[in-house]
This record gives structure tokens, C-alpha cells and sequence, in this order.
């Protein structure tokens, strides 16, 4: 099962909903991007947020379209995001997507790539997603990855101190059993050489980049 969630980042950041490549089996409405969704024709499972960022009019709007709408007090211990994640995890999906948490305020980009890390230790697989990045994280292992002409470039870096024995296969500027540490820009703006690639590393947790100019 997969899960998207949109939260209320700029809307122009947000890539076409109904393109097939986002195809998932639950949406989840966060704040302004309920209504997002609501405009795109899209009626969200579950709908959290203070709903600071909506007009009246709009907040009556999203409260006559939906019966699963979950309002919090603006002044919380946790963002609407966060929330939303909370419960995402809890229904066990293979996979959760979040649009809309990139772009406007730093603070609240940075806390949402912490969200990934939250995922990732439940097992989960969680990534963001955005007109010109997609950003994941991942524990060692082994991954192959698929050439996207979307998100050309594939940055890594690393989330923990360190990342030990990183391989890069297939790539145009290829590793073999590199230490980065964290601060280390040398896997920035990498690209694959053919219709996939490999990437493995044995300890550390790992931020997979794939962006676009």
C-alpha cells in the first residue's frame, strides 16, 4: 500500500497530482493542501491540520466535502505534518510519498527530511517529492535505482557521522568501498550511466538526492 500526503508548501513546488507516476492508494490532506487536493478533484482518506493557512470560506468548504477531518490547535507539540506522518506509519504502508514540504520556511524543510528518518526506522520506506527533487533515506544495504529523465542528477549524503564502504555502480563518477562523513559534498551531482544503477554501503543511513535544474 502506498501513501501520499500533501501537505500546504507552495503549490507551484507540488508536481501534477494525476500524473500515473504518483499513483498511490490513499491521500492524506495536511492544512492548505486539503484544499489543494479538493481543487484537483482528489477526496483525501484523512484530513489534519490547525488550518491557519485557509481562509473561512475555505475551512467551511473542506468541512462540508469531509467527515474525516482531524483540527488541532495551532499552538502544538507536533506539525500537522508530523501528525499526518503518525498516522500514515500506523496503517503499515510499503511506501509513503509527501508533496507540498519543501519551499518557504527552512525550519519546516528540515523537520520534514527528519520525517523520513522517523519512517525509516519502522521500516518504511517514505520520500519527498517535488517539481525538481525527490529525496529518500535509506539504511546499508543494497539498492538499484532506475534512470529518470525528471530527476537526472542523484546526489548522497551522508545522515549519519559516517557512512562506511559506499559503491557506486553504473554511475558516471563511480566509488568502491568510500567513507564520507557527515559535511562530505563528494557524492553531489552524480548521474547514472545506463538504464540503472547500483548503490551499497555496510554502515550509516544514507540521504538519496535525485533533483533536476
Amino acid at each position: 500500500m502506498i501513501i501520499n500526503l500533501l501537505a500546504g508548501g507552495p503549490k507551484e513546488l507540488v508536481p501534477s497530482l494525476s500524473d500515473t507516476k504518483w499513483t498511490c492508494d490513499k491521500w492524506v490532506g495536511i492544512d492548505r493542501g486539503v484544499f489543494h487536493l479538493l481543487n484537483e478533484g482528489i477526496r483525501p482518506v484523512k484530513a489534519f491540520g490547525d488550518f491557519d493557512s485557509v481562509s473561512e470560506e475555505e475551512l467551511y468548504y473542506i468541512q462540508q466535502q469531509l467527515s474525516e477531518l482531524e483540527v488541532y490547535p495551532a499552538e502544538k507539540d507536533k506539525t500537522d505534518l508530523e501528525l499526518a506522518l503518525e498516522w500514515a506509519i500506523d496503517q503499515k504502508p510499503t511506501n509513503i510519498r509527501i508533496f507540498g514540504g519543501t519551499g518557504g520556511r527552512m525550519d519546516h524543510g528540515y523537520a520534514t527530511i527528519q520525517l523520513l528518518y522517523r519512517a525509516l526506522l519502522k521500516g518504511i520506506s517514505s520520500e519527498i517529492v517535488d517539481q525538481t527533487n525527490i529525496i529518500s533515506m535509506h539504511e546499508a544495504g543494497r539498492y538499484t535505482i532506475q534512470r529518470n529523465e525528471d530527476y537526472q542528477y542523484v546526489s548522497f549524503l551522508p545522515f549519519s557521522d559516517t557512512v562506511e564502504n559506499i559503491t557506486l555502480m553504473d554511475f558516471k563518477y563511480p566509488l568502491t568501498n568510500q567513507t564520507i562523513k557527515w559535511g562530505s559534498t563528494l557524492c553531489v551531482s552524480n548521474e547514472l550511466l545506463h538504464e540503472t544503477g547500483t548503490f551499497s554501503f555496510t554502515k550509516g543511513i544514507l540521504m538519496m538526492i535525485r533533483s533536476n535544474d
